[in-house]
């Protein structure tokens, strides 16, 4: 469908209320919270410009109760999906508003979820609002305004080349032809599996290739960034290779060259990963794991690889394409945008102002 100045809102109800916040420190986003987001989104969308904005029924409500009583100007619809509170539902919630014609997205989750809509809308145009556990991708913005530079590029005033550049993903590829990818980290675990919702222990880690290695990150992020920093605009990965432990990797012995990194492998949890060596990787470079291993992509236990069978890890920037809401807000003030704007009264002005007069 063609695009006609239309903004999605995909807010995952599940983001940043997993067991992995409960055994560290971290607080719970609540509906409450992630309900007033979706509404600041949506009118910074339609200031932006946005004349149609799509957000998706689920359960709990959230996007519905969100925009019931908004009247901004903009036509807003809520696309039934059937969602069920499980990951697919971002998956299939990306894919109807690609189908939409949308030409920006607001997105509220952490690296999962993000990492959800990135394989079903591989260049989907985002700004990813930060309300999960692992936050690396996202970013920490005013969801009005996030809102707003989304209204402005899916309306065109400013355009998504401008005011964008598309992210780094690790692809992976494994024996037996299935292929996945995750935004940030792919790490390699040894003595895990798959279906292990808490935080990792750094005695299993045995291997983490990263897109991005943040030294200013929660997660294994910084299992890389505090010895070789990647930031999003880098044009290279990182490579770390561990000790798990007690653990010998494919049977060799343990590295004399052990260093023992204190990082913050989750919110308010530091823990002691021996690291044997990190290195920065070039975008295309192939790294090669063996089994038998779990692999983890974006904090999540996906994949179980068998002995022997092997998966290739790849840092290449084909990734979603993120807009800078700073550089969109940049342009549009050049260019005049929001100057002899009408504003609105919306439910909310209405019920302020009761009594008042």
């Amino acid at each position: 469908m063609e695009n006609q100045a239309s903004v999605g809102i995909i807010a995952n109800p599940m983001a940043g209320r997993d067991v992995r916040r409960l055994v560290a420190r971290a607080t719970s986003m609540t509906p409450e919270t992630k309900r007033d987001q979706v509404a600041r989104a949506a009118i910074g969308a339609a200031a932006g410009g946005a004349t149609r904005i799509f957000v998706c029924a689920e359960p709990f409500r959230i996007s519905a109760s969100a925009v019931e009583n908004l009247d901004v100007g903009a036509e807003i619809t809520v696309l039934d999906t059937g969602a069920t509170l499980h990951a697919e539902d971002t998956a299939r919630a990306a894919v109807a508003m690609r189908e939409a014609g949308c030409g920006a997205l607001v997105v509220l989750g952490g690296d999962g979820t993000n990492r959800i809509v990135a394989k079903a809308w591989p260049d989907a145009p985002l700004v990813p609002l930060s309300t999960g556990t692992n936050n690396v991708f996202p970013v920490s913005v005013e969801a009005t305004l996030a809102g707003a530079a989304c209204g402005l590029v899916a309306s065109g005033r400013v355009s998504l080349d401008e005011a964008s550049r598309r992210a780094k993903v690790v692809t992976v590829d494994i024996d037996g032809g299935e292929q996945d990818l995750a935004l940030i980290d792919a790490v390699v675990l040894v003595g895990d599996r798959v279906g292990n919702l808490l935080p990792f222990d750094p005695k299993n880690i045995a291997r983490v290739v990263l897109a991005r290695a943040e030294p200013a990150a929660v997660g294994t992020s910084p299992i890389g960034g505090l010895l070789e920093p990647s930031g999003f605009d880098d044009d290279f990965g990182v490579d770390v290779k561990c000790a798990p432990g007690h653990l010998h990797v494919h049977g060799e012995a343990r590295d004399p060259r052990t260093r023992r990194l204190l990082a913050p492998i989750s919110p308010g949890l530091y823990r002691a990963v021996e690291v044997t060596d990190a290195r920065r990787i070039d975008l295309g470079e192939v790294i090669e794991v063996c089994g038998p291993c779990v692999l983890a992509f974006d904090g999540d236990r996906e994949h179980t690889l068998a002995a022997g069978q092997r998966a290739r890890l790849t840092v290449v920037r084909q990734g979603p394409r993120v807009l800078d809401v700073a550089q969109a807000l940049q342009l549009a003030a050049q260019r005049g945008s929001f100057v002899d704007r009408e504003d609105w009264r919306d439910s909310l002005d209405e019920r302020a102002n009761v009594g008042c007069c």
